[in-house]
């Protein structure tokens, strides 16, 4: 009886479990057991190279993306490695980390060859070809985990048992020790000092939320002509022709969605997504599920873009078509030095997480907010890697010398997901988290937000003047110094409290809400040019270069194959998908002729992609949400010993009345 009954509750518990920690991707669940996965960790080539003359930038810039996608392309194998069973752990190294060794080499090797060709032959390359396993650890992205010696022995064990676990719904993260209580952070209580001629103003763009579903996987700053330079999706606001084809032209053609059509700057960030096990339409694409970026595409609820002055003095107009990346897409392995995004709660903004993401409160929202560099070079637009061009002030204010203070472009996304239930792994409340390069394994210390400057020169001169002479200017400021009462139109609650999920603390800035509007084509100068190949020796402390791929991995543009061939492209735009619920009703998609009402919140999926800059499946390929696995009816197939161990129980059971009865 005993032994029959153990038999029915064994199976019976461990049917209605069955896959807690499946890695596929296509039927991971989003659960998660373990505390960390190994990874591969590659030396970044691209942070080295402070400066590549113009005639190199072509081969370099191709060479830099194929490095990302061979590290994405190894990765992967290692979690089919780790998956697969009786696989022979000193195999690893052979399989996986040599050949890896060995096709970096021959990439770095071009790069040299190209910087050879344009001027100087750089030194110290060829050192960064090796790369190395990471046991998995505490997932906190601080850069503190011990770094294998590339023995398949020494990880084989932590990469198996990662992976056996699980971490997240596309196998590759988030883990439980990614997320922390906001109200467990102490207060920030630092109040830096302005001067009395500090410039006090500030410049609020009204553009959107991405209500059209704006998404695709490149990077047309760090990986130009490159399709999935990115290897994960990204929402983008303002500019609408934004992706890895985009000229300088393009941009200053093609349409904004921001309200003052003089603003076609590209703003854009890694999107969020909840673990719950929806197939979005690139499921099966790169740089989506393919790459481990898997479940529902969270669109915003609020989008706040608000350019700030220097405490120290005046700011000085951005050059047109300046490029700005803060954070870093790679600080995992890279280490914090440049990771700069920070995470909050509304009603907590006070208290600020860097490598956490945060559990908010019933009734408070996750907040993202991303501060870009306020100082310029002077000179130029854009530099090798994408961040010596800028830099950020001193704590005093102060810019580096030689450097000119800018407008500060402080985004702010405010995101309506509940904090998830990390006892059972996100299955009563899913995981939430932002897309990553698949060896980044989702850390929230990889977000990273992007910025190119496509302002009119006349806006561009209005948005210093009113931050230099103190006023708030914007949809949400009056122009005189004072922030304008909240609007039904920018979808705050002037009535509601902090905290209860509709507005945020005080002096906090206006959600951004209107629709994409058409504008006409703008002028477009030159880029600056720029000067001969450099490298910067210390790796961990360095700039790095963010967001590359290997485009022989993933299908590339049509009629794409040179890719410094410019052509103008259309504007993308795709009318927003809403798949009803119960609780939110769906919402119709803006118009460019009226303003939008603010979208739903966690429940809304992502809405349509535009094929030409997402490179997606179109929406009658998309799949239907996954079920729940381990539910009865699937269960049911799979309990034949469940029923024997029921006779089991039954014959003890007669055994037992039988012998009483012999007894007596």
């Amino acid at each position: 009886m005993l032994g029959g009954g153990g038999l029915v509750a064994a199976n019976v518990y461990a049917s209605a479990t069955e896959n807690w920690g499946d890695q596929s991707g296509a039927n991971g669940t989003g659960h998660v057991l373990s505390a960390g996965m190994a990874t591969i960790d590659c030396p970044d080539v691209g942070s080295r190279l402070t400066a590549v003359p113009d005639p190199a930038r072509p081969d370099v810039d191709r060479q830099l993306a194929l490095l990302d996608g061979q590290t994405a392309a190894a990765y992967r194998q290692l979690q089919q490695a780790g998956q697969s069973a009786g696989q022979d752990p000193g195999s690893v190294d052979g399989t996986i980390m040599n050949p890896l060794k060995e096709k970096r080499a021959t990439a770095i090797g071009r790069i040299s060859d190209a910087l050879d060709r344009a001027g100087e032959r750089p030194q110290g390359l060829d050192a960064l070809a090796a790369c190395t396993l990471r046991p998995g650890g505490d997932g906190a992205g601080n850069g503190d985990q011990a770094t294998a010696t590339g023995s398949a022995a020494n990880t084989a064990t932590p990469t198996q048992s990662a992976q056996q676990n699980g971490t997240g719904q596309g196998g590759n993260g988030p883990v439980v020790s990614d997320y922390a209580e906001i109200t467990s952070v102490p207060p920030d209580t630092s109040n830096p000092p302005r001067q009395a001629d500090a410039s006090r103003g500030s410049f609020t763009s009204d553009c959107g939320v991405n209500a059209n579903g704006l998404f695709n996987s490149d990077n047309v700053i760090v990986a130009p002509g490159v399709s999935n330079g990115a290897h994960h999706f990204h929402d983008y606001v303002g500019n609408q022709g934004n992706n890895a084809f985009a000229s300088d032209d393009d941009l200053a053609k093609a349409g904004t969605s921001c309200a003052d059509q003089g603003d076609k700057s590209s703003y854009y960030w890694p999107v969020l997504r909840l673990q719950n096990g929806t197939q979005e339409r690139d499921a099966g694409s790169p740089g989506g599920g393919t790459e481990g970026n898997a479940g529902q595409i969270v669109t915003p609820r609020q989008v706040t873009l608000t350019f700030e002055g220097n405490p120290r003095g005046t700011v000085t107009a951005m050059p047109r078509l300046l490029r700005i990346i803060t954070g870093d897409a790679k600080a995992f392995v890279n280490g914090p030095g440049n990771a700069n995004a920070s995470w909050s709660c509304t009603g907590y903004e006070d208290r600020q997480l860097k490598d956490k993401y945060p559990l908010c409160p019933a009734g408070s929202d996750v907040v993202r907010t991303f501060r870009f560099q306020n100082c310029w070079d002077g000179r130029n637009i854009d530099s090798a890697n994408h961040r010596t061009h800028v830099a950020f002030t001193a704590p005093d204010g102060s810019c580096p010398a030689g450097f000119r203070a800018i407008p500060q472009l402080v985004q702010r996304l405010v995101y309506d997901v509940r904090a998830p239930s990390l006892k059972d792994g996100g299955r009563t409340v899913p995981l939430f988290a932002v897309d990553s390069f698949p060896e980044q394994l989702h850390k929230p210390v990889t977000d990273h937000g992007d910025f190119i400057n496509v302002f009119d020169d006349a806006l561009m001169r209005e948005m210093v003047d009113c931050i230099n002479s103190g006023r708030t200017c914007g949809p949400d400021g009056d122009g005189s110094g004072t922030t304008a009462t909240p609007t039904a139109s920018s979808g705050a609650d002037p009535t509601a409290a902090p905290g209860d999920g509709t507005t945020e603390q005080p002096g906090a800035p206006a959600p951004a809400t209107s629709a994409p509007a058409p504008a006409p084509p703008a002028a477009q100068p030159s880029a600056e040019p720029r000067t001969d190949a450099t490298i910067t020796p210390d790796r961990t402390s360095g700039p790095t270069h963010a967001g590359q791929q290997d485009h022989a991995t993933v299908p590339s543009h049509p009629a794409q194959q040179d890719h410094v061939v410019k052509r103008d492209h259309p504007q993308h735009r795709a009318a927003q998908q809403h798949r009803p619920t119960d609780s939110a009703p769906p919402t119709p998609s803006p118009t460019p002729s009226t303003q939008s009402p603010e979208p739903p919140r966690s429940t809304q999926s992502a809405p349509a992609r535009p094929t030409a800059a997402g490179s997606v499946p179109p929406a009658a390929a998309q799949p239907p949400p996954q079920g729940t696995q381990g539910a009865l009816a699937e269960t049911g197939a799979h309990l034949w010993p469940a029923a024997l161990g029921t006779l089991f129980a039954l014959s003890g059971l007669i055994m037992l009345f039988r012998a009483r009865r012999l007894r007596y």
